[in-house]
């Protein structure tokens, strides 16, 4: 289907200029003035055209977990959320998963990266919603895993699956602190061999990073650099616990970082991310929301607000990271990221796109947008979202969800 979107302010080098939009297929194929035909016309009237945004690290499965592991550290989190995870049916994983999806899609979130297990479930709910996601299997040693039979070979399997256009399969690992060194070269290997990205937890907590020095005399990142895990495929989620040291090993080795500020804030992980050092050494970084067990949220509007404040006041500086670092961090930062030709608006650039009214009362006065939208917005803002050309929400109101099949849905 062709879409042709008219008299938008559209995003063009972090500044907003009047234009329209033709999408043919699941491509932008001209901006400008258009007057070609398309089967479906959306008048913009002037609202704000902007790239989807992009959801680095989530569980979306976790999304029944809402509400079930509150006002608990780290180490207590997991092991309660191991004993969810150990019973949980198929049933569970796929209403969750859908539920979390249209939470992002409502929130103009249109890819995200997951980590989790039974992926092939999660793909499921995926290729309903339309959300572009990419699935990352859980790897962890045996004797720490829910999963039934091999991790690896698990992985594996949902690498070498069917997947439909909008699921991109890649490889995960839980952490060091469940992993050992044979189990980072398996998906090292797995990733060489099937050409995958990877995604792992890495350096959440202090805890992790004092066990891990015990364990093998260096901290995580250094570790890992050790036994030459780190690459340019390879997505680390929450990097909290980094010294300047392995910053600079992150960036040698083009490691990008997901930045999961209210997560990290929620589980009381003791900081921030050295987030304006790892800009300074040229990592990529984009933002995450983590499960809606560690925050309650997928809200990408909440994430890029709260981050910004969290980092700025903990560094006695309101200028530190600006709203424009903290919107390319969910936008362009994200889609290169993943290697996916978004994140921009202009012709051959895949069509993720969301519309976000301008005239609602908390985007008004439009000063400056994209502070509106760091600072005010939320997704009710949201009227339309657009993934690989189809739209996911019309008029504000999200397309196939219906609330009343999962009021008394099976989450668990």
């Amino acid at each position: 289907m062709s879409i042709l979107i008219k008299n938008a302010m559209i995003l063009r080098d972090l500044k907003f200029i009047k234009s329209d939009v033709l999408i043919d297929g699941n491509i932008i194929k001209k901006t400008g003035e258009i007057k070609d035909y398309a089967d479906y016309i959306i008048d913009a009237k002037c609202n704000l055209l902007i790239p989807g945004f992009v959801n680095t690290h989530a569980h979306v499965a976790m999304t029944g977990f809402k509400g079930l592991l509150d006002d608990t550290v780290l180490s207590d989190f997991l092991e309660k959320s191991g004993d969810l995870d150990s019973s949980r049916t198929d049933n569970g994983i796929y209403n969750s998963s859908l539920l979390g999806m249209y939470e992002m899609i409502n929130s103009g979130i249109t890819t995200f990266v997951d980590l989790y297990y039974s992926e092939d479930i999660i793909q499921r709910a995926a290729e309903k919603t339309g959300i572009r996601a990419y699935l990352a299997w859980a790897v962890l040693d045996d004797e720490y895993t829910t999963q039934k039979g091999s991790p690896v070979k698990n992985a594996e399997h949902f690498i070498t699956m069917d997947h439909p256009e909008n699921v991109t399969p890649m490889i995960g690992v839980q952490g060091i602190y469940v992993s050992s060194d044979e189990t980072y070269m398996k998906v090292l290997d797995l990733s060489k061999k099937y050409n995958v990205m990877m995604h792992t937890h890495l350096s959440e907590t202090r805890k992790e990073v004092y066990d891990t020095v015990k364990r093998y005399g260096e901290r995580p990142v250094e570790h890992l650099n050790k036994i030459n895990f780190l690459s340019d495929k390879l997505i680390a989620a929450h990097c909290v616990w980094v010294t300047i040291n392995e910053i600079k090993m992150l960036s040698k080795n083009n490691v990008k970082v997901s930045w999961n500020s209210v997560s990290n804030a929620k589980l009381a992980s003791g900081g921030n991310a050295p987030i304006p050092e790892m800009l300074n050494n040229n990592i990529n970084v984009s933002i995450g929301t983590d499960s809606s067990g560690s925050n309650n949220s997928l809200d990408m509007f909440q994430e890029m607000k709260f981050s910004l404040l969290s980092i700025n006041n903990e560094r006695w500086d309101p200028s530190i990271i600006k709203s424009n670092d903290v919107f390319k961090m969910a936008t362009l930062n994200g889609y290169s990221a993943l290697n996916l030709n978004g994140g921009i608006i202009e012709p051959g650039s895949i069509a993720d796109l969301i519309i976000i009214d301008r005239r609602a009362v908390n985007m008004i006065p439009g000063n400056d947008f994209i502070k509106n939208i760091v600072f005010s917005g939320n997704p009710s803002n949201v009227l339309y979202v657009i993934v690989n050309g189809k739209i996911l929400k019309e008029n504000g109101r999200l397309n196939n969800f219906n609330p009343d099949e999962f009021i008394d849905a099976e989450f668990l």
